[in-house]
């Protein structure tokens, strides 16, 4: 097998930055009850994400910290905010391309309009529902490893 095909075959990694363990559980709970499989790694604050994204600290090692092929991010966290964890991804060479999924509870139009502006790939508001959830999660899968083509990493 080459190494192409292997790369193809491999699980996306999606790495979740939310600190709210119901809506953790909730995410993973659809990851396992969607279609397509992905390596969901979840990380509780927007510092816990940075120190994942730069393998720094306990995730120094890149098996600890696989490079995500998309990130979900929520926007009221503790330490670093999910503007923060943008702001700093858009700003850092090996960063910038990730997609960013800012997924939360808000749908204020300015936090909408400042996370367009700070540069995320789409902002979409939490559904509080389990099916709801899923088929949200099911489009995202679809849409971002199915459908786009995604530099390699």
């Amino acid at each position: 097998m080459s190494n192409a095909t292997a790369e193809k075959m491999k699980s996306p990694v999606v790495l979740l930055v939310d600190d709210d363990m119901e809506d953790q559980a909730l995410t993973r709970r659809a990851f396992q009850k969607s279609a397509i499989r992905a390596d969901l790694q979840i990380v509780s604050d927007g510092q816990q994400a940075m120190h994942y994204l730069l393998r720094e600290g306990e995730y120094a090692d890149p098996a600890r910290a696989p490079r995500p092929d998309l990130v979900l991010l929520d926007l009221n966290m503790p330490n670093v905010d999910g503007h923060g964890v943008l702001k700093r991804m858009r700003s850092d060479f090996d960063l910038k391309g990730i997609p960013v999924v800012v997924l939360t509870t808000s749908n204020q139009p300015d936090d909408v309009q400042r996370c367009y502006d700070l540069g995320c790939n789409s902002f979409i508001t939490k559904p509080s529902n389990i099916a709801e959830f899923v088929r949200v999660v099911e489009k995202l899968e679809s849409y971002w490893f199915e459908l786009v083509t995604l530099p390699n990493r």
